[in-house]
């Protein structure tokens, strides 16, 4: 490789790592990506994300050596910024927990968001939308799955907040997933839009 080359490489590597300041601002991006992977495993649906895993991987390799070494160098230099980094794809035992309970209860739940009884709401819980849709047996039932539902969607949320360091970011947190719960939803299902106001996939 030219000398030059690699060492404009060094350099733009050590400006950068002078330049490099930790940004706290929510991350929306990865928060939904990572969303809607925990949301597709709750509800039963195939994330694709091992494809999307070995995709990344193929393209890494297929990077210059030269470049690889730089990411390399500005790793060792600036490891405090990947310390700092956001990571929505935390996978503490809390959090997997409260995933594997909310799986278990959405196999319960989901005839009655498919008959309407139960909605999703506009600020990532779920709701009692049409009592009259439940069997008379099963109201009690069906409205303490439903509150505790929305026990463990909290506890979710504030978790991966408090995981991240940010637990100022709560709110953020909650409504990405309100709008990932939506965009998930079975084709029939009901949620309430930014308004209040019910309304049917």
């Amino acid at each position: 490789m030219n000398p030059l080359r690699i060492g404009s490489l060094f350099r733009a590597v050590f400006l950068l790592a002078a330049c490099v300041t930790i940004n706290i601002y929510f991350p929306s991006a990865q928060a939904e990506e990572a969303a809607r992977e925990m949301v597709q495993d709750i509800l039963g649906k195939d994330s694709g994300a091992k494809v999307d895993a070995d995709k990344e991987s193929a393209l890494l390799r297929q990077q210059p050596l030269y470049v690889r070494m730089g990411e390399g160098v500005l790793n060792f230099l600036i490891p405090p910024a990947h310390a700092a980094a956001p990571n929505f794809n935390v996978n503490t035992p809390k959090i997997r927990k409260i995933q594997a309970r909310m799986k278990r209860r959405n196999a319960s739940l989901k005839p009655y968001y498919a008959k309407g009884a139960i909605g999703f709401t506009r600020d990532a819980l779920v709701k009692i939308r049409n009592a009259s849709a439940i069997p008379l047996k099963q109201r009690s039932k069906i409205k303490k799955m439903a509150a505790a539902e929305n026990a463990d969607r909290n506890a979710l949320y504030r978790a991966i907040a408090d995981a991240n360091g940010h637990p100022e970011w709560l709110s953020d947190v909650r409504n990405t997933y309100a709008g990932i719960w939506i965009e998930e939803a079975g084709r029939g299902w009901w949620y309430q839009s930014a308004k209040g106001q019910w309304r049917q996939r």
